[in-house]
């Protein structure tokens, strides 16, 4: 997908979904970062619809627990509309690391 693509909305969240609200859930769960999920989540999905990814990183350096996180999502075509497809959350994985910060 490429930027004009992505400003045409082809991708979106479901805002209203249950597995929306696990998601954000999950993120303010891990993330330390100050800035609200509604404000990342362009950049989230722009940044998988670039790499051709259906998940992102949270990296240990903006993690509560100093380990990387990636949360995973099913992107599946809009019931409503073939032209949209939209970011499903599915579940987060966690790497333990090693060089944990004191």
């Amino acid at each position: 997908m490429n930027q004009l693509e992505f400003n045409k909305n082809q991708l979106q969240m479901d805002y209203f979904s249950d597995s929306y609200r696990k998601f954000e859930e999950d993120f303010y769960r891990y993330s330390a970062l100050d800035i609200p999920l509604t404000f990342l989540t362009d950049d989230i999905m722009l940044a998988m619809a670039k790499s051709q990814k259906s998940y992102f990183k949270l990296n240990k350096e903006n993690a509560k627990d100093y380990q990387d996180h990636d949360f995973m999502f099913n992107v599946e075509p809009s019931r409503d509309n073939n032209l949209v497809r939209l970011c499903c959350y599915d579940s987060t994985m966690t790497h333990i690391s090693k060089n944990r910060p004191k």
